[in-house]
């Protein structure tokens, strides 16, 4: 099963940080941007192109360290199809560099369209008798709020190919109360989700004793962190909002249980942008010690057994 697949990782490296690969124009060392500008003009390819070393960099400094990584389909899709060609690669470069990969793409839809969505992520396109996968990865982030019919058309997948999902139950962005905090009947909306994701993952749960459907619970609201964590024990967490968002190692900690397991936190652009902190443009030492000094900060409060 690949939650075991991201846990056992995880207690390898011990180090339960997931980065995200969120470029932006601001975010690519100017001299980067500045050759792949001379070479393939002003546009949206260069700026792919920059994308797509950046983001290799990244992930070849980070191999040895890093269990997981984390694309956001957004930076990309905004270049048009360079940016998603880019995306493509990078998806199959992290795969092949042995990380567990997530795409997270916050998609769920109407049943036929959410079916079409699970087939190019997770069961591959037939042309002519061979099987190509537009988009490999190993666990999808989608937005459950839509209700079940954007979600069931991916279980199967989960079930018989070994993928995992990630269901947002309380998301990192500061606005996220007005909605998923708002009282429904004797519980919050964020824990009727919660409850949702857990029925998802009803006989779908790995050796190490989570459910292959996690939950995206994000870090701008410690206290419900504390309080999902201790309801939803067969939960894995996906931890959004450290860093940048302003989550600490404190706060990233309820998210574990006792021996450390059953949560991975994410960061992308403290780790992204560290190299705008230091002298010089070597954009993956300086991430590599941003993660070596997240994953000290990680320590203090979570021991992986």
């Amino acid at each position: 099963m690949s939650i075991d697949v991201l846990q056992n990782r995880i207690r390898k490296l011990k180090c339960p940080i997931v980065v995200g690969l969120d470029p932006t124009r601001e975010l690519i060392p100017p001299e980067l941007l500045a050759e792949c500008v001379s070479r393939l003009g002003p546009g949206p390819e260069a700026l792919a192109e920059s994308y797509g070393r950046f983001c290799r960099g990244l992930l070849e400094a980070l191999r040895k360290t890093v269990p997981a990584v984390k694309l956001q389909s957004a930076c990309f899709e905004a270049l048009g199809w360079q940016g998603v060609k880019i995306m493509q690669e990078l998806l199959a470069y992290a795969k092949k560099l042995g990380y567990y990969v997530l795409l997270e793409t916050m998609r769920a839809d109407v049943g036929h369209i959410a079916a079409l969505s699970a087939q190019s992520a997770f069961g591959g396109l037939d042309f002519g008798g061979e099987r190509v996968f537009p988009y490999p990865c190993d666990a999808l982030v989608l937005n459950g709020y839509l209700g079940s019919d954007g979600i069931k058309p991916y279980l199967p997948y989960v079930k018989e190919n070994g993928k995992n999902l990630f269901v947002v139950v309380k998301s990192s962005n500061k606005s996220s109360s007005e909605v998923q905090d708002l009282l429904s009947g004797d519980r919050v909306i964020h824990t009727a989700m919660a409850d949702l994701t857990l029925r998802w993952s009803t006989e779908l749960f790995g050796s190490c004793g989570y459910g292959e459907v996690g939950a995206v619970v994000g870090l701008s609201s410690p206290a419900a962190v504390q309080a999902l964590r201790k309801r939803y024990d067969s939960l894995f967490f996906l931890v959004p909002g450290y860093g940048a968002q302003g989550g600490v190692a404190k706060h990233a900690s309820y998210a574990f249980d006792r021996l450390g397991h059953g949560a991975a936190v994410c960061a992308s652009r403290s780790i992204l942008g560290a190299w705008r902190e230091q002298a010089g443009t070597d954009y993956p030492a300086a991430a590599l010690a941003a993660v070596e000094k997240m994953k000290k900060q990680l320590e203090s409060y979570v021991t992986v057994l």
